[in-house]
């Protein structure tokens, strides 16, 4: 039998390190922190984590702005502690995947240092440099996704470089073939370490379009996206030339060529563009990225026919590659806030649990999502995301889902002997780790229930997709297997529902998921407030 890949169909648990578990008492967590904890990761029922940015970095960004692609940030400890990370995860049976961040660096990087001293020296040509207008202007009308001109003027070159995101991430200059090369080489670094796989920040940024062309504007009513909102300038533009272009198809073969020399490493790449979900199955065809990862369940509707026409779109888009989903992560509000209006009750986390992790495809959830936290008030003062300090007061930025775990009763929920870099909420407190293991109602022991139940429903996990008709609230689709299919049905709302399955044929309940489940009447199934039904089809 053809063994499957680890990552299809794999759950895999996000941890942002900075959030995670402080043991030196600096108010920040750090990589034994996560040792620490990942026997309580393990014990979650995942198969993975992906750990965002633990890289040299001067953290303007929270380390998505790298200093040093090859070493670890001595805020989060050194590369020793990444490897005993990596064994002890190894040994508990967990895939490990990092963030690469290869679009962009720190304005610390050595190679932004040598670049911005003049024109003609050896890296002159890494990052993208371009003259001013005749009217000393930028040469185009390129935005950045955190406010203001993606252009910085610098005075060294007399240029300007491109930002698409910070003035301190200048963007690397991917038609240069060093460049790809020295890319290609630091996360060869990492794939000899021994990780499991990449998720890939931003991964439609790495290619600029040659000619820096003007984006065209788009119009008001059309000013929606995916990680930004539509009073950002940034959404008054069609983004079709400062990303996802052309050229970038061949980088991902390259590194795809790269991947397929070590066993069994998988790249999830994140996309956002003006059609993510078409990007999303360009950019998984053919030998380029394993999955493809978007913002489009990461918005404020939570309609099933949205979640239903997302999902149908991108499967009858994406004929070769595989997707994964997420609800909840880093750069946005909290799921059981976005979608649950603050109801932070185990009934609806775990429904919204197990919806994500039911849909085709592989599943990215953040930590905390396993104790039902919502998103917490960050007064301004308290504020560290530069994103939303530019943003205030409309957009809060992204500090409300970055605050840090609570795990018991002892000062700061246990994350830190000190004052925490964000302050914990009161009512995460109040939903410890502690807490909700005495708790056989707690969220946590309903997200284990399921998830070591979800281990064993293979058509869950890997079959295909095929929706079935259902009246709002209720998301219903069914999963085939090697001739196996299993049903499952989702009543988003806080109201019962009915609905008739009568053409499904025999339905046999499934048990042993720890949810909320309906009921079987004839061809008829009730549905009470946020409960589901999963049965066999005969």
């Amino acid at each position: 039998m053809h063994k499957q890949p680890w990552w299809r169909g794999a759950v895999i648990y996000q941890i942002y390190p900075r959030s995670f578990l402080d043991t030196n008492g600096d108010g920040v967590g750090d990589l034994p922190g996560i040792i620490e904890r990942l026997d309580y990761v393990a014990g979650l029922g995942v198969e993975a984590i992906w750990i965002a940015p633990f890289f040299k970095s001067p953290m303007a960004d929270f380390g998505y702005d790298i200093a040093d692609y090859r070493d670890v940030d001595p805020l989060f400890g050194t590369l020793d502690d990444f490897d005993r990370l990596l064994a002890k995860a190894h040994s508990l049976g967990l895939k490990v995947m990092i963030d690469q961040v290869l679009s962009h660096t720190s304005i610390e990087h050595a190679w932004f240092q040598e670049s911005r001293a003049s024109r003609d020296n050896p890296k002159a040509d890494w990052y993208v440099w371009a003259d001013a207008r005749e009217d000393g202007t930028p040469p185009n009308n390129w935005l950045s996704l955190f406010g203001g001109c993606a252009w910085q003027w610098e005075p060294r070159r007399g240029q300007y470089y491109l930002h698409n995101f910070l003035t301190s991430q200048p963007d690397l200059n991917f038609h240069n073939p060093a460049v790809r090369t020295a890319i290609l080489d630091s996360v060869k670094f990492w794939l000899d370490r021994g990780v499991d796989g990449l998720r890939l920040d931003a991964i439609n940024f790495c290619f600029h379009d040659a000619q820096l062309r003007d984006n065209p504007p788009k119009p008001p009513c059309e000013r929606v996206g995916r990680g930004f909102s539509p009073d950002n300038p940034y959404a008054f533009q069609r983004h079709w030339y400062n990303n996802t272009q052309p050229e970038n198809l061949a980088f991902l073969e390259e590194l795809r060529a790269l991947l397929d020399r070590y066993d069994d490493v998988a790249a999830l790449g994140e996309i956002s563009s003006e059609d993510s979900l078409a990007t999303m199955a360009e950019y998984t065809s053919g030998r380029r990225l394993h999955m493809g990862y978007s913002f489009e369940l990461l918005t404020d509707d939570f309609s099933a026919a949205y979640i239903r026409g997302t999902v149908e779109r991108l499967d009858a888009q994406m004929t070769e590659g595989w997707p994964c989903w997420a609800i909840s992560n880093h750069d946005v509000e909290r799921v059981l806030s976005r979608w649950g209006n603050g109801d932070a009750s185990p009934r609806l986390a775990n429904l919204l649990t197990a919806m994500v992790c039911s849909l085709r495809g592989s599943v990215c959830v953040y930590q905390g999502e396993e104790l039902a936290l919502t998103e917490a008030e960050v007064p301004y003062e308290a504020l560290r995301d530069p994103y939303g300090i530019a943003f205030w007061p409309t957009f809060k930025g992204r500090d409300g889902c970055r605050t840090p775990m609570p795990w018991n009763d002892r000062p700061h929920a246990g994350f830190s002997s000190a004052p925490p870099w964000l302050p914990v909420p009161v009512d995460h407190a109040s939903r410890s780790v502690q807490h909700q293991e005495t708790d056989p109602a707690s969220a946590l022991h309903g997200f284990r229930t399921f998830m070591h139940w979800r281990h064993r429903q293979p058509a869950l996990c890997r079959g295909d997709i095929r929706f079935v008709d259902a009246p709002e609230p209720v998301l219903a689709f069914t999963r085939t297997l090697d001739g196996q299919t299993a049903f499952a049905a989702f009543n988003l709302g806080a109201q019962p529902v009915s609905l008739d399955v009568s053409a499904l044929g025999t339905l046999v309940p499934l048990e042993g998921h720890g949810l909320a489940q309906g009921t079987l009447s004839g061809g008829t199934l009730q549905l009470p407030a946020h409960a589901v039904m999963y049965a066999r089809v005969d």
